[in-house]
C-alpha cells in the first residue's frame, strides 16, 4: 500500500501523541504504556499495508521493546519517592521473566484475532475490578508466601507478554487484593514491567526473524522505526505521570485506571467485529 505525504505525516502525529500518552501512563499507573501503544501500532502497521496476520504480533513485540526504557525511567522515579516494594521485586527475579518468555512463545502461535481477544477480555475484567473499588473481602492480610508469589509472578509475566503490556494492570490488582496500598502497587509495577519486557521481547524477535512481509528495519516482530519515534517522547512524559500519581487519592487512581482499561477493551473488541 502506497501512502502520500499527508498520510505519512498523520501517522507520525499519531505515534507522537501515543508516545507521550504511553510515557505519562507509565508514570501514573506504573504500566509500560503497552495498552496505549499496542492498538495505535496495530492501526499504523495496517495503514502501511503490513499483512494483517502480522500486524498484531508486530504491535505487541514493538510495544514490549518500548516498555524497557519507560519502565526503567518510571522505576527510578518511584524509587526516589520510596514507594517500591523491593523485596517483592527480588523474589520475582526468576518467576516473572520465565512467565514472560513462556507468554511470548505462546503469542507466536496465536492468531492476530486471538491476541486481540485476549487483550480485550482481560482489560475488561480488570476494569470492572478497579471500578468496584474496595472489595468487601481480601484474599489475605498480606501477600502470599514464596510459592504463591512465584506462581502469581509467572502468570503475570505470561499474560503481560501475550498482551504486550508491562504487567501493571495485573500486578496492581494482585497487590491491592492482598491489602497493599494502590500507590505502592503502582510504584512496584514499574519494576515488574522491566522484568517482563527484557526477556519477553526475545521470543518476538526470534519467532518473527526472517518472516516475509515485515516492514523495513524490523528485528523479527520489533520495528525499529516505530521505536525511534516512541522511545524519546515516552521517556520525556514519564515524570509527569509519576508526579500526578503521588498527588491523587487511592480512589481517584482506581477510577482513572478503570476508565483506561475499559477504553482499551472496547478498542480491541471493535477491531474483531
Amino acid at each position: 500500500m502506497t501512502l502520500d505525504a499527508s498520510s505519512i505525516l498523520w501517522l507520525a502525529a499519531i505515534l507522537i501523541v501515543a508516545s507521550l500518552v504511553a510515557g505519562f501512563l507509565a508514570g501514573l499507573f506504573g504500566i509500560g504504556g503497552g495498552a496505549v501503544t499496542v492498538p495505535v501500532l496495530f492501526s499504523a502497521f495496517n495503514a502501511f499495508g503490513v499483512d494483517q496476520s502480522l500486524t498484531m504480533h508486530m504491535a505487541v513485540g514493538t510495544s514490549l521493546a518500548l516498555i524497557i526504557p519507560t519502565s526503567i525511567r518510571s522505576l527510578f522515579a518511584h524509587m526516589r519517592k520510596g514507594a517500591v516494594d523491593r523485596t517483592l521485586l527480588r523474589q520475582w527475579l526468576i518467576a516473572v521473566p520465565l512467565g514472560a518468555v513462556a507468554g511470548g512463545f505462546l503469542a507466536a502461535i496465536l492468531s492476530s484475532e486471538g491476541l486481540r481477544g485476549v487483550f480485550a477480555v482481560i482489560a475488561f475484567v480488570l476494569g470492572i475490578r478497579m471500578a468496584i473499588g474496595r472489595l468487601p473481602f481480601k484474599l489475605g492480610d498480606d501477600l502470599p508466601g514464596r510459592l504463591g508469589r512465584s506462581i502469581a509472578g509467572f502468570i503475570i509475566g505470561a499474560i503481560s507478554a501475550i498482551m504486550g503490556i508491562g504487567g501493571g494492570v495485573l500486578n496492581n490488582t494482585f497487590m491491592t487484593l492482598y491489602g497493599r496500598p494502590i500507590h505502592q502497587a503502582v510504584a512496584t509495577s514499574a519494576g515488574v514491567g522491566l522484568l517482563i519486557a527484557l526477556p519477553g521481547v526475545i521470543p518476538y524477535v526470534g519467532s518473527g526473524w526472517g518472516e516475509a512481509g515485515l516492514p523495513p528495519f524490523s528485528l523479527g516482530y520489533v520495528n525499529l522505526v516505530a521505536l525511534a519515534v516512541l522511545i524519546p517522547l515516552s521517556m520525556l512524559a514519564v515524570p509527569w505521570g509519576t508526579t500526578l500519581a503521588h498527588r491523587l487519592t487511592q480512589r481517584q487512581l482506581q477510577i482513572g485506571f478503570a476508565i483506561f482499561l475499559f477504553s482499551v477493551s472496547a478498542r480491541f473488541a471493535w477491531s474483531l467485529l
